[in-house]
């Protein structure tokens, strides 16, 4: 299945003027567009991951899930694709690996959003399905790495410089294993080496008989131990200092260090926005889902009321909701009529399927 294509990068200049704005592309951020699609309003979707899923990809996107109602049984990145297939027909603009910098209100009721990437929204509506907050990558935690960052130590860097020859993926999981199986499988880099502090991975099984097959070939090779101390030869890069299996100090030649340690979600910016919070969690009222700042609703993990249960069909029902009370703000003095799938015309024209005969 094809997921829909991220839009064009806009320009740091450029100011988007929309309706609706989902920051966040997990499965409530995905239903969210949907919804807001039924009732003909279009939305544009911020994450700052480099694909759609969220922590139902980044987490758990082979296991299964077994509360989503209608399928007895899918796992985490089938469930984000027929997420994905369902919002089709509003073709959504999504703008990938950044994140929401700034948000503040405007005089005229709309919000100003601007990201990470400079690019900027002006939009009706605002909102936030962040989850648990935006995933942000564990970093290599060395002293003097910073000053590497982006030239020999990548911690989000999809594709390597093709100069690259020797290279060096840290990590145990599955985002490593995958990493440095798919550079020794392109044959580009001379060398390729996975360090992880033993020589058992966490990975498909697929996966992990692709990285068994290429270590008996010879064409990439296992590190056991622990990042110790980037080497450096008169402050160059050179590589890094590990402490083996052995506990001893061993040096490892590298051009380039990819760091793959895992994701984890960090609340981020929105802590900065004025939005009332609970224990870390955006407060809402259970009617309409909006946060103290009129016009930004708050849906699926990242808000909190009483009862509440982080449940995806809870987050699912906070993006029902929280769509129609937008509708009001979004076309003000006119009726949000509820309208089913079943019979509308107008929800079969916005999905693009025909009309039901009628006898």
């Amino acid at each position: 299945m094809t997921p829909p294509a991220p839009s064009a990068p806009t320009t740091p200049t450029a100011t988007r003027e929309i309706d609706a704005l989902v920051i966040g592309a997990g499965p409530v951020g995905l239903f969210q567009v949907f919804e807001l699609g039924l009732l003909g309003i279009r939305a544009e979707v911020v994450d700052a991951l480099p694909h759609v899923g969220g922590q139902c990809v980044e987490l758990y996107a082979d296991k299964p899930i077994y509360d989503v109602p209608g399928l007895p049984v899918c796992s985490g990145r089938e469930l984000v694709e027929r997420l994905q297939q369902q919002i089709r027909p509003f073709a959504p603009a999504l703008h990938l690996g950044q994140e929401v910098s700034a948000l503040q209100a405007q005089p005229d009721g709309r919000l100003l959003a601007e990201t990470s990437a400079g690019t900027r929204f002006l939009a009706r509506t605002v909102f936030i399905a962040a989850g648990v907050g935006a995933f942000q990558p564990k970093r290599l935690r060395l002293e003097g790495v910073e000053a590497f960052e982006g030239r020999h130590v990548h911690h989000r860097l999809e594709t390597l410089p093709a100069q690259a020859q020797r290279v060096l993926v840290l990590g145990g999981e599955a985002p490593a294993v995958a990493a440095a199986v798919a550079l020794a499988e392109a044959g580009t880099a001379s060398h390729v080496a996975l360090l992880h502090r033993k020589d058992a991975f966490k990975a498909p099984a697929e996966l992990l008989a692709r990285l068994q097959a290429l270590r008996d070939a010879g064409r990439m090779q296992v590190e056991v131990g622990q990042p110790l101390a980037l080497r450096l030869q008169d402050g160059q890069w050179q590589g890094l200092d590990i402490l083996d299996a052995a506990g001893q100090t061993r040096a490892i030649d590298a051009d380039h260090l990819l760091v793959r340690l895992g994701l984890s979600p960090r609340l981020g910016a929105i802590a900065d926005w004025g939005l009332a919070l609970e224990r870390k969690l955006l407060t809402v009222d259970t009617a309409r889902f909006e946060t103290s700042l009129p016009g930004v609703y708050a849906v699926g993990d990242i808000n909190h009321y009483p009862g509440k249960r982080k449940l995806l069909v809870s987050g699912f029902h906070e993006a029902t909701l929280a769509a129609y009370a937008a509708a009001e703000r979004v076309f003000p003095g006119q009726p949000v009529h509820l309208q089913y799938t079943t019979t509308s015309p107008k929800l079969h024209e916005r999905l693009g399927v025909p009309t039901p005969a009628h006898d």
